[in-house]
C-alpha cells in the first residue's frame, strides 16, 4: 500500500509533527470530522499539545520516540517544512508519510525548490547557487544590485536572508549569513504580492482557494485580504501555476504557492518566490471567509475523502496579531464581523505569531 493510496475512516488517528499553531489548528478541524490526533513536538509548550488527548514530546533524533509515535498513529502529516529528513524516513518505513517526506527534499532547499519551478517553465526572480564570498561576487556581476541573499535551508519570516546594495560589505554580508549554502535573488520590483492555496487529492484532483493578497512588515504576514485586488485572468494563471507545481510533485494535501505581480509592458505578470508544503498563514481567512478551511482541506485530502469546493463568505481580512498586539485582544472582540483567534502561547515575544483576527464584510458590487 502506497501512502498516497491510504483511506481513513473517522475514529483513525493522524499523526501531526510539529506542535505550533498550524498543528493545533490541524487537530481541531480533524476532530470535527471525527479523527483523532496525536502530536509530536520537542517543545513541552507547544500550543498543540493543548487541543490534543495525546502527545509526544521528544527530539526528532529520538528514534525509539518516533517508532512509538508510529505505533500508535494510523497516517502521519507535518504542520511545518523544516521536518528532519531522518525523522520523516524513519516514520514512513512504519506509517504513510502526507505529503509524501520526498517533497521534502525539494522544498526545504531553496535552490532546488528554484530549480523545480523554472524546469515547469515557471516564471521566477533570476537567481544563482552562492557557496563563498567570491561566488558572491560572480552571482552579483550577473543578477546585479540590489539583490537578495538567503541561506538555501532553514529560512522563514526574513530569517537567514538579507537585502545586498551598492556599497554594502560583502564580506560582512556573507559572515552574518552564517552559511556556506546560500541563494542570490534579484530583488523584484512588485506592484503586490499574492499566495493561492491549494489543495490536491491522491486521484490528482485540485482545489484552489481564490487568490489573497498579503503585506508584510518586518519581513512577517500581518495582513492578508481576498479577493486580491488583480484581474480574473491573473488570478486564474496564479491558480493554474499553483495546480501545476502540486500536480509536478505529484502532491496530496494542501500547500501554499508565493507569487509576486510584476508591472509589465504587455500587462502585469506573475514570478513565483516560494512554495510552502503544508497549511500557510496566509490561508487563515479560509477559517471564517469559506465554506471549508485550509486545515480541513488538508485532512480531506491526507484522509483520502473527497476536496471541499470552497465558496467563500464575502470581503475578507486576515490581521495577524503579533507580539504585544495579543494584548489587543478585547478590542478586537467588539468589532462587527471580525472573529478572534489566539493560539495558546505562553511567551509573548516580539515577531511571535500569536493569534489571528478574521473579518467578514459583504462583497462589494461590481
Amino acid at each position: 500500500m502506497t501512502a498516497s493510496s491510504v483511506t481513513l475512516k473517522p475514529g483513525d488517528t493522524i499523526g501531526i509533527l510539529g506542535g505550533g499553531q498550524l498543528g493545533r489548528m490541524l487537530a481541531t478541524a480533524a476532530a470535527r470530522l471525527g479523527f483523532r490526533c496525536q502530536v509530536f513536538s520537542p517543545d513541552p509548550d507547544s500550543p498543540a499539545f493543548d487541543v490534543v488527548q495525546h502527545g509526544t514530546c521528544a527530539e526528532y533524533a529520538d528514534v525509539e520516540a518516533l517508532e512509538l509515535f508510529a505505533n500508535d498513529v494510523d497516517l502521519v502529516t507535518y504542520e511545518f517544512e523544516n521536518v528532519p529528513a531522518a525523522a520523516a524516513m524513519i516514520l514512513a518505513a512504519r506509517r504513510p508519510v502526507l505529503p509524501e517526506y520526498t517533497v521534502l527534499g525539494t522544498t526545504q532547499d531553496r535552490l532546488a525548490e528554484k530549480d523545480f519551478v523554472s524546469g515547469l517553465g515557471i516564471a521566477t526572480a533570476a537567481y544563482a547557487d552562492v557557496s563563498s564570498v567570491d561566488a558572491l561576487r560572480g552571482a552579483i556581476a550577473r543578477i546585479k544590485l540590489p539583490a537578495v541573499i538567503k541561506t538555501r535551508r532553514f529560512g522563514y519570516d526574513g530569517k537567514g536572508q538579507a537585502i545586498i546594495r551598492d556599497g554594502d560589505d560583502l564580506e560582512q554580508i556573507w559572515i552574518g549569513l552564517a552559511t556556506k549554502a546560500a541563494i542570490l535573488e534579484a530583488f523584484v520590483p512588485f506592484e503586490r504580492e499574492i499566495s493561492v492555496i491549494a489543495a490536491r487529492g491522491a486521484d490528482g484532483h485540485v482545489e484552489c482557494f481564490d487568490v489573497t493578497e498579503n503585506e508584510h512588515g518586518d519581513h512577517i504576514l500581518k495582513v492578508s485580504r481576498v479577493p486580491a485586488a488583480i484581474s480574473e485572468s491573473l488570478a486564474a494563471q496564479a491558480r493554474g501555476i499553483a495546480a501545476a507545481i502540486a500536480n509536478a510533485l505529484n502532491y496530496v494535501g494542501v500547500l501554499a504557492v508565493e507569487m509576486f505581480v510584476v508591472p509589465d509592458d504587455g500587462g502585469p505578470k506573475l514570478l513565483v518566490n516560494e512554495i510552502a508544503p503544508r497549511v500557510h498563514n496566509s490561508g487563515h481567512w479560509t477559517l471564517d471567509g469559506a465554506s471549508i478551511s485550509q486545515f480541513e482541506q488538508h485532512i480531506r485530502a491526507i484522509a483520502g475523502w473527497p476536496l471541499g469546493k470552497a465558496v467563500r463568505h464575502g470581503a475578507v481580512t486576515m490581521t495577524n496579531l503579533i507580539g504585544n498586539e495579543v494584548n489587543d485582544y478585547a478590542r478586537w472582540l467588539t468589532v462587527p464581523g471580525a472573529t478572534v483567534h489566539l493560539y495558546g502561547k505562553g511567551v509573548v515575544r516580539p515577531g511571535r505569531k500569536m493569534g489571528h483576527v478574521t473579518e467578514v464584510a459583504p462583497e462589494p458590487p461590481k
